[in-house]
């Protein structure tokens, strides 16, 4: 890069700022080579040239290089020990920082107001904690550096960073002079904090007395405005930002291209990229982000070849964002096209950017490629491994996830909770218990148990496993809750079935002065969904009216799912009429919900809507529309839908298809079609297949087929006892006698049990579950009488009946 400078005009004058270039781009290469020009030139005890090579050292990460530039230095000024000290802050080395700064004071340099900015930027960047923070607070007043707007505003950003806004305010109230910067650190810590109205209020104050407004307090001011979803203020902004002349700025277009990509309005942010008509990667990056943020994928792949027909520089930003949408989208083929651009250029390869293609190739099922690149480098940060750990559990290799995560542990690293999370569901997804326990003793040797992600994948671990009250031991060790652990709990309680736990988390997420999100709502709804307890479910429902949480699809989707399972039908149809986007799971799901109740006439008018509205059917979709069939006894219509999957729309059928066909000729006694049909499956069938059809042998009395079935049923060793009983069932029924004993036998040998099965009914917004042959229900009692007098009635209405009849022959 130097390269191109003429020789006579390299000089200890212009050497700092060639150097400054080159740590921007990360060129370490040219960086070296160019510090063995300064070695010719004799120029590297010049502290203005050595400070700068000691920031392009540590920027690239080379500490060896930077500290060996440090120690040879004769004499040193504060700039000097600044430049380390920002370094080590910056790549999180905490204790390679403080032992610096206590060498620099044992040597007489006294830290000045940068040093102390440097100190208060590693608190705010959560390197050090709140105890150090209010020591250099004190420092400050110690050495009379109180007064000093650079240091009042690193404090206020340092105190908001670290969640304390009364601490932040003090100082900016205190101040004695308050310019933009401080206003604009203020704004920035109110909105930072969630207090997104405090910030706007704070802004209006600060327009009230007359402040100038720089294009930086825009970009907080308008942050605020995203953060808080206040339409109609951000506009009011933007008019503003206009009449102060900063539309221009490409700063404040990126916040307002950001702003307006919140909202949903792409149309407008297009609007703003194009007036701003900067080359400023910031705000192409932004562009981009924005189109996909609201699913415009192609238009976002458009500005990226924009960028590369303009020469926009790319930076790492770019390619994450677009190595994002490729494994949100399942674009593997533009994934491999940035990777070899990333080959090309490898100055853009971070590490970060690296952890982005194994996740990129994760997300498309390509682990062989993923593997790869984890394995091609050996010095991985803890990011990196914990997007291959939760790469394979996303892909179902839970053994691979736990392999991985030995590993890691070989090599003495210490696991974040990220990647204690994803061991935790692998564990979980094996139905490993003992695995399980270890990894929770894990969390408590480490002090990782009160982490909240930590915490959150604990109660899931132990909620699949039905062990609720684990998880609420779980819940009451951990110090600090927040909203995140609490939607756990509530899937927990929903999950086994505690409906009514389940609801009172909700109810007690609101007393603590949290606002339920929409997962809350949503968990809340599944687990009401599960039991079809709709008095419940209404009252959520009701409960998110109330609360104005936000109405997203997935809550919508949910509460339609709600009542259709309820069987409430008009109140799901309301629901699905006025939802403001209809996706393709909420068609799914009203199409197949109709099916079930036996309306298989309008699940087909909405199919033919759903398909005006030119949104594609899935294989769910088809999935409903058989099992529509199934339900009303239309054969024929089933037998068009499964032969249009393939023809008309290339869906391929999954097995889950073929069970519903076989279904659907079994409910209408086609056994001997349903048979055939069978036989010229193109994929090897499951038990599924042959426990639907021995079910239907059963209710038809088929004795023949019913035998094939149970013989390809016997063949196929299913694990679930359900089977079994089927088996046993039929044997018995059809007069089987030798066979029910010869199973009873085997059985009894595997050790097989019989999982009693259960039903639940809702009384006076009580849900009772009674299990096949439990007595221990204290509704028994009742329940009995209530049978005993039913049968009584009925005997003695038949008697009645039947001297009626006599009477009527004889008249």
């Amino acid at each position: 890069m130097f390269s191109s400078v003429p020789v006579h005009r390299i000089t200890r004058f212009t050497l700092p700022s060639i150097l400054k270039d080159i740590a921007a781009n990360l060129d370490l290469n040219n960086g070296k080579k160019l510090h063995a020009r300064i070695l010719e030139f004799g120029l590297q005890f010049d502290c203005h040239i050595a400070s700068s090579l000691i920031n392009l050292y540590v920027k690239c990460g080379s500490f060896d290089c930077a500290g060996k530039v440090f120690d040879q230095l004769p004499q040193r000024d504060v700039a000097v020990w600044n430049t380390m000290l920002s370094g080590f802050f910056h790549h999180c080395r905490l204790h390679d920082g403080l032992a610096l700064l206590s060498r620099m004071q044992w040597l007489g340099f006294k830290p000045d107001a940068f040093s102390l900015c440097i100190l208060l930027g590693a608190c705010s960047g959560l390197v050090l904690d709140l105890r150090c923070s209010k020591v250099i607070h004190a420092f400050v007043f110690r050495n009379a550096f109180d007064g000093e707007q650079i240091l009042e505003t690193a404090l206020i950003d340092a105190y908001s960073k670290l969640g304390l806004v009364k601490e932040a305010y003090k100082v900016f109230d205190r101040a004695m002079e308050k310019n933009v910067l401080l206003w604009n650190a203020m704004i920035r810590g109110f909105c930072y904090n969630g207090l997104s109205e405090t910030s706007l209020e704070l802004f209006v104050l600060m327009m009230n007395k007359g402040c100038v407004m720089q294009a930086s307090t825009f970009t907080s001011v308008l942050s605020a405005c995203s953060a808080g979803k206040v339409v109609s203020f951000g506009q009011g902004v933007h008019c503003c930002v206009i009449k102060k002349g900063h539309e221009f700025d490409p700063y404040v277009g990126t916040s307002l291209l950001t702003m307006y990509a919140e909202f949903g309005s792409v149309y407008d942010a297009c609007k703003v990229f194009h007036g701003v008509k900067s080359n400023e990667t910031e705000l192409w990056n932004s562009m981009i982000s924005a189109y996909l943020q609201n699913s415009c994928i192609h238009e976002a792949l458009d500005v990226y070849k924009q960028m590369r027909f303009l020469g926009v520089r790319l930076d790492s930003i770019t390619l994450l964002n677009l190595l994002s949408a490729c494994g949100v989208f399942c674009l593997k083929d533009l994934g491999k096209t940035i990777h070899g651009e990333l080959v090309k250029r490898p100055v853009l390869t971070s590490m970060i950017v690296q952890s982005s293609l194994m996740t990129m190739y994760l997300k498309n099922g390509d682990i062989e490629a993923a593997d790869a690149l984890f394995s091609s480098h050996e010095d991985h940060d803890i990011v990196a491994w914990g997007a291959m750990i939760s790469g394979f559990c996303q892909n179902k290799k839970f053994d691979n996830a736990l392999s991985l995560f030995h590993q890691l542990m070989a090599k003495g690293l210490k696991p974040d909770s990220a990647v204690i999370a994803s061991a935790l569901s692998a564990s979980s997804s094996l139905g490993c218990l003992q695995l399980g326990y270890q990894f929770h003793g894990l969390t408590i040797k480490n002090s990782t148990a009160a982490d909240v992600f930590v915490g959150s994948g604990l109660i899931d671990m132990y909620a699949k496993f039905g062990m609720p009250k684990s998880a609420e031991c779980v819940l009451s060790d951990m110090a600090y809750k927040n909203l995140v652990v609490y939607n756990s709990m509530i899937s927990c309680y929903g999950r086994n079935g505690m409906v009514d736990d389940s609801i009172k988390v909700l109810a007690k997420i609101s007393q603590l002065g949290l606002t339920p999100d929409s997962i809350s709502i949503t968990s809340s709804l599944a687990s009401v969904s599960s039991l079809a307890a709709l008095a419940k479910g209404k009252m959520i429902h009701g409960y998110q009216v109330r609360n104005q949480v936000l109405t997203d699809a997935l809550v919508e989707n949910t509460l339609l799912d709600m009542y259709m399972k309820c069987g409430c039908l008009r109140y799901a149809r309301r629901v699905f009429d006025r939802m403001t986007f209809k996706n393709l799971a909420a068609w799914n799901t009203v199409i197949a919900g109709y099916g079930s109740h036996g309306h298989c006439l309008v699940a087909f008018e909405l199919f033919e809507e759903m398909k005006r509205y030119k949104v594609s059917p899935d294989d769910t979709t088809f999935l409903s529309l058989i099992s529509s069939c199934s339900h009303s006894g239309l054969v024929e219509q089933g037998m068009k839908i499964f032969d249009g999957m393939l023809r008309d729309h290339s869906i391929v059928p999954r097995m889950e298809h073929y069970v519903n066909m076989v279904d659907l000729f079994s409910r209408a006694g086609w056994l001997s079609e349903a048979y055939q049909f069978i036989n010229q499956m193109p994929i090897e069938p499951n038990e599924s297949v042959y426990l639907c059809l021995l079910s239907a042998c059963r209710i038809h009395r088929n004795k023949v087929i019913g035998q094939l079935a149970a013989d390809h049923l016997i063949k196929l060793q299913p694990e679930e006892s359900g089977s079994y009983t089927q088996l046993l069932n039929f044997f018995n029924e059809m007069g089987l006698l030798d066979r029910a004993a010869k199973l009873r036998m085997q059985l009894k040998d595997k050790g097989t049990k019989k999982i009693p099965g259960c039903s639940w009914i809702e009384i006076n917004n009580n849900v009772q579950v009674f299990y096949s042959g439990d007595s221990s229900s204290s509704l028994g009692l009742i329940i009995h009488e209530t049978l005993t007098n039913l049968r009584r009635t009925m005997r003695d209405y038949d008697d009645n009946d039947d001297d009626d009849d006599d009477i009527f022959i004889r008249l």
